[in-house]
């Protein structure tokens, strides 16, 4: 719960995050008249702003305090980076905004956020109190899910759930797309995400793939976009920690490739602060594999690159599994961050590579 004083009186309301923020300690009102300056001052120190007026005016003081958060600078490492980031996204939550039973917001010019709120949150039977930061983010993976996300080697959309990383960085799915199978009659999809390669392996003639993930709402977005692609007679979604039961000829993996600690549903499909994903699968993967079958990891280099993990530390975990590479794809990043000249990892993610592992046991 939230709780907060309003012309004179206290009150309360159910906290509403899918991110897992904490509410502030302390809030007050605020308006139409309420300056980006003030509203800054006081979510630096913590004090969060429940929002009376205008849903419009409110993203546009969103946008203000936004404009004083300070980067973490061109040539700032990446825990300076993250650092920024966390503070950056801390300070911008403070800003809320009231919802009614039924995920309506009882603001002036405010949206129609039920479907979206439903698909992010559930059913709502009472009044909350929320970020209106998260709802953007709320509305925008709305809108990602009804338009989809065209994958060339599909020929076809993928449409990801709130909370579900999105195959907007197409190179990992074109590897695995060119890869050759080493088999066609059962695969492996850990962490299956979207449930994107899954369906490419279907489509290029896997006769039966089960796709894992752990995140039941990873488990509902993959079992839902292979349905869409009427595949479902041959990718079975289940929710499982890493592998399901026995061997096959392929498995494949796309870990998260950043030791550092999420800060959203999303991040999870970048960072993991200790490898645990990466090490399980390395480390489970022989006892996986059907004789002569093959384990594709999927991973980038970013993390070598600065200086968060060597190549010598993932080729020594291969070899302490009782693994050997007998290929590797190379591709370069398209993603719009390669690009940015604004982006503090710039140089790093210019010569960032994204590789597929084959390897055997």
């Amino acid at each position: 719960m939230i709780q907060w004083t309003e012309t004179g009186q206290e009150r309360s309301a159910a906290w509403r995050t899918a991110l897992g923020a904490p509410p502030p300690a302390r809030v007050v009102i605020a308006d139409d008249t309420t300056k980006a300056a003030t509203a800054y001052r006081l979510a630096c120190a913590g004090t969060g702003l429940l929002y009376r007026g205008d849903f419009q005016n409110a993203k546009q003081l969103l946008r203000g305090m936004a404009r004083r958060c300070r980067p973490a600078g061109p040539g700032a490492d990446f825990h300076r980076h993250r650092l920024a980031q966390s503070q950056r996204a801390r300070t911008l939550g403070m800003l809320l905004i009231p919802y009614d039973a039924g995920h309506t917001i009882p603001l002036s010019r405010a949206p129609d956020v039920r479907q979206a709120c439903l698909e992010a949150y559930g059913p709502a039977t009472e009044p909350a109190v929320g970020q209106l930061r998260e709802l953007l983010g709320v509305i925008g993976a709305h809108e990602w899910r009804k338009k989809g996300v065209y994958v060339p080697a599909l020929h076809a959309r993928i449409h990801p759930h709130h909370g579900v990383f999105s195959p907007i960085r197409g190179e990992y799915v074109d590897l695995v797309a060119a890869a050759p199978l080493p088999g066609d009659r059962l695969a492996y999809d850990v962490g299956t995400g979207t449930g994107v390669l899954a369906a490419v392996l279907a489509r290029r003639g896997v006769r039966r793939i089960v796709a894992t993930d752990l995140d039941e709402r990873a488990v509902a977005c993959a079992a839902e976009n292979v349905e869409r692609l009427g595949l479902a007679g041959r990718v079975a979604v289940m929710r499982a920690d890493l592998f399901p039961p026995g061997r096959a000829a392929l498995v494949v993996c796309n870990p998260p490739w950043l030791p550092a600690t999420p800060s959203s549903l999303i991040d999870r499909a970048v960072y993991d602060p200790v490898g645990r994903v990466l090490r399980g699968f390395i480390g489970g993967l022989a006892d996986h594999l059907e004789p002569g079958g093959e384990g594709w990891l999927i991973l980038s280099d970013l993390a070598e690159r600065l200086g968060l993990r060597t190549r010598g530390e993932l080729t020594s975990a291969f070899a302490h599994a009782g693994l050997r590479v007998v290929d590797r794809l190379d591709t370069r990043p398209r993603h719009p961050k390669a690009d940015d000249p604004g982006d503090p990892l710039r140089a790093a993610r210019t010569a960032e590579v994204t590789s597929l592992w084959r390897l055997r046991r």
